[in-house]
């Protein structure tokens, strides 16, 4: 019988035009593809910030992103909601992006972006750890052995580069930080429950709606230096937008749908390593031989974790 169902499912992938192998890959793809994305948006954040304060910055990201789905707004309203969904959707979409990105933003503002990369680390191992407790999916050893690496390195990566500024509250950012990874932990762990009703764009659009609304008091901050923004904060906001918001949303909700939560969120700590790269290529940060050594623990550890999922 199980080869039966594996030769139908096969059939079906061959009628769809999809390869096996393809269907496999694609969703990586798609979330590696995320991971860039949301790993350029510090570099833009960095830049959108020398002239916003967080409340604007964030507003006129989501505005971007909205103005974006506006001709597809039809194909996007829920059509499949069922009854008590709002339990899981409202802490969904003020997970994330809403108290995630109020937190980051203010967590930065105390603590140094080294040691919030370091905090940023533990969303795999809370991830996984939640996916086993609340959805039952089978953690393999290979899986936390990679993701253990992945946290090494990411420590290795955050540590070993200079701190721009000092940090004036280092506890309190750092708690901050963790809030905000709590957050993110949880939205992965909602998202993965509410796959099988919600197609990931009509998420993606109610996260983008949510976020518009939740940042709407830096309206009145944003209009204030509207007539002096340069050139490199506009794209930094549209890149924020359009890419970093809209696009990687999209592409990691999509991708969940077929990878485990589990799975999924290893690749989360690649992000650090592609910011430093951004930095380093678009900013003028400082790159060191041990960054460069502890990237290569968080590649080494992502594909440990996936080794065996990818072949499946």
């Amino acid at each position: 019988m199980r080869e039966v169902a594996r030769t139908l499912s096969l059939g079906r992938l061959a009628l769809a035009g999809e390869s096996p192998a393809l269907s496999r890959w694609l969703p990586v793809v798609a979330i590696v593809a995320a991971v860039f994305l949301w790993g350029g948006s510090f570099s833009a954040m960095k830049i959108a910030g020398r002239a916003l304060d967080p409340w604007a910055m964030m507003w006129a990201r989501m505005m971007v992103a909205l103005i974006c789905l506006a001709p597809f707004v039809g194909r996007l309203i829920p059509r499949n909601y069922g009854r008590g969904d709002w339990k899981l959707l409202t802490p969904l979409v003020l997970l994330m992006p809403c108290l995630y990105f109020y937190l980051e933003s203010h967590a930065l503002t105390y603590t140094t972006s080294a040691q919030a990369g370091v905090v940023s680390a533990s969303v795999p191992l809370l991830v996984a750890a939640g996916a086993r407790l609340f959805l039952a999916e089978a953690v393999s050893r290979g899986t936390w052995m990679g993701l253990v690496l992945s946290v090494c390195g990411v420590v290795w990566l955050t540590l070993a580069g200079t701190p721009a500024q000092d940090a004036p509250n280092p506890l309190l950012g750092n708690v901050l930080e963790l809030g905000a990874m709590i957050c993110a932990a949880g939205y992965m762990l909602l998202m993965k429950s509410l796959s099988t009703r919600y197609g990931p764009w009509t998420i993606t659009a109610l996260q983008i709606v949510a976020g518009a609304l939740f940042f709407l008091p830096g309206v009145p901050s944003l209009l204030a230096v509207a007539g002096s923004l340069t050139l490199p904060t506009v794209l930094a906001v549209l890149f924020m937008g359009a890419g970093a918001s809209l696009g990687a949303f999209g592409l990691y909700n999509w991708a969940i749908t077929r990878l485990r939560a589990s799975q999924a969120s290893a690749y989360i700590n690649l992000v650090p390593v592609v910011a430093v790269g951004m930095g380093w290529i678009f900013l003028g940060e400082a790159l060191n031989t041990m960054q460069l050594a502890g990237a290569g623990c968080v590649f080494l550890g992502v594909w440990i974790s996936q080794r065996g999922s990818v072949s499946r």
